[in-house]
């Protein structure tokens, strides 16, 4: 699925210039890119929100705008699909969830504005777990994305609309989120390129929140030359997000071939422990082997605590349910979304919350809500910020003598639907290479590596010291020009 020479297969720095030049148009690739989706989403399930209306629109103004001499942006036409809690004014934003069955933003997130000022189209609103949380996207209100390398499989989560619609063609760039894993999971499970930006790089404002001190929005692409022509649009101080880094941006693409003769690359042992499987195992230490064969020197470190599933599962999981407990109070069926008449209000809340929330979503809820109570912040919520501290400073200390770290992103290819539903801890477990990163705050990238033997994309975690995302781009694009890519 998703092999095809149509003009919605095409990358978009290829796409780009055949815009401008006018040797195509926006429209008949937007046109290319609907029809795709007509053509095989109902399997696939990539789309909560498809915009045809609204896209083909955007389309004929970026074609009118070009004619009249105009410039457009650095995404002039190129289809870029938002995952469904980016919010995005006159249309529909469910978060994958009952409770907000209908809600229309009165306003565009700073990602989606950045977008529309550099010219993009937007398809559509894209699939997801309930308010991003799971490592599957089966906890989705809409049901499950369908892997489109192989449809019994999961596609990963939260954001397995992002990373599967990029994989079938069915857009050509993509946004999702990543909380603990939610893009490099994804991506690598669907076999495409997933960015999570440092924390305070890209803006939040317009992000339905999880968890407000680990959520991060990033790019996903078919290639690293087209993830980071996203990355450096949406990239950048706003004034609007309390939380976003106000220093000096510079774009990543102009570095991108740069290569990595001068890298040290550091393979934390933790990372190659029991449980990792072994094809998994060996395409990472093929893209590894690809970065020293281009010049890199490689170093086995030690990550004792952030590499210690006990220390970041527990961590991560206390931290996320304590902050999404206080996020999630918002959806009281008052303010907007669904609505179910109790006899009192606080009866209204149990009622509207008890059918707009899956079970993932309520199991999340409690437990943060446990370990933020009285007599037991202290023992969960407050250890938990200690821990997340020693992971900081364990990445601080080894990025002294490396400039990127390599791993497996998942422990395994994509596994069957169902395969872990009923298993929260084993679903949890699936983000034992991930979480850290977001604990840390310090950015992530998953680019393919290689297959498996049954043909399931696996792919290579590069990791940096916080705003270098540069060097992760450079070093990905080396794993990828050895072939690592699979789509």
């Amino acid at each position: 699925m998703g092999e095809s020479n149509e003009l919605n297969a095409r990358s978009a720095h290829e796409l780009l210039p055949l815009i401008l030049k006018g040797e195509i148009t926006a429209l008949v690739v937007c046109e290319a890119v609907l029809s795709a989706i007509d053509a095989q989403d109902a399997e696939v399930n990539a789309y909560i929100t498809v915009d045809k209306e609204g896209a083909l629109a955007q389309a004929d103004s970026v074609d009118k705008r070009l004619a009249n001499g105009e410039d457009v942006g650095p995404l002039a036409g190129i289809p870029v699909a938002l995952k469904d809690l980016i919010c995005t004014q006159g249309l529909l934003t469910t978060c994958g969830s009952n409770i907000l069955p209908d809600f229309v933003p009165p306003y565009d997130a700073t990602v989606t504005q950045r977008l529309r000022h550099a010219g993009a189209v937007i398809p559509g609103k894209l699939n997801m777990d309930e308010f991003a949380m799971g490592s599957s996207n089966e906890n989705s209100a809409r049901g499950p994305v369908r892997n489109p390398h192989a449809t019994d499989r999961v596609a990963g989560g939260s954001s397995g609309g992002s990373a599967a619609a990029v994989a079938a063609n069915e857009t050509v760039l993509a946004l999702g989120s990543d909380t603990g894993g939610s893009i490099r999971q994804p991506a690598s499970f669907c076999g495409v390129v997933g960015l999570k930006p440092t924390y305070g790089r890209v803006s939040r404002y317009g992000l339905v929140a999880y968890a407000s001190s680990l959520d991060q929005i990033g790019p996903l692409g078919r290639n690293v030359t087209d993830t980071a022509l996203l990355y450096d649009v949406i990239a950048g101080h706003d004034k609007s997000d309390a939380t976003s880094a106000d220093l000096a941006f510079e774009p990543t693409l102009p570095s991108i071939n740069k290569g990595v003769e001068d890298f040290v690359v550091g393979v934390p042992t933790e990372y190659f422990a029991e449980g990792l499987d072994a094809e998994v195992r060996a395409r990472v230490e093929q893209g590894i082997a690809a970065l020293e064969a281009a010049g890199a020197t490689t170093r086995e470190v030690s990550l004792p605590v952030a590499g210690h599933p006990d220390y970041v599962i527990a961590s991560y999981y206390v931290v996320a349910t304590g902050e999404a407990s206080s996020n999630l109070s918002r959806f009281d069926g008052v303010k907007y979304g669904l609505r179910v008449e109790g006899e009192d209000l606080g009866d209204t809340y149990c009622c509207t919350r008890s059918a707009g929330f899956g079970d993932e979503v309520k199991r999340r809820i409690m437990l943060g809500t446990y370990a933020l109570s009285a007599g037991y912040y202290d023992a969960y919520y407050l250890k938990a910020q200690r821990v997340r501290t020693l992971i900081k400073q364990d990445f601080e200390r080894v990025f002294e003598d490396c400039d990127v770290l390599a791993a497996p992103v998942a422990p395994t290819p994509a596994f069957r639907i169902g395969e872990k539903v009923d298993d929260p801890l084993q679903m949890y477990l699936s983000d034992i290479y991930t979480v850290a990163v977001n604990l840390a705050g310090i950015p992530g990238i998953s680019v393919p590596c290689g297959a498996s033997s049954e043909g399931l994309p696996i792919g290579l975690q590069l990791l940096a010291p916080p705003f270098e995302e540069s060097r992760l781009f450079r070093a990905a694009r080396v794993v990828e020009s050895e072939g690592g890519s699979t789509t």
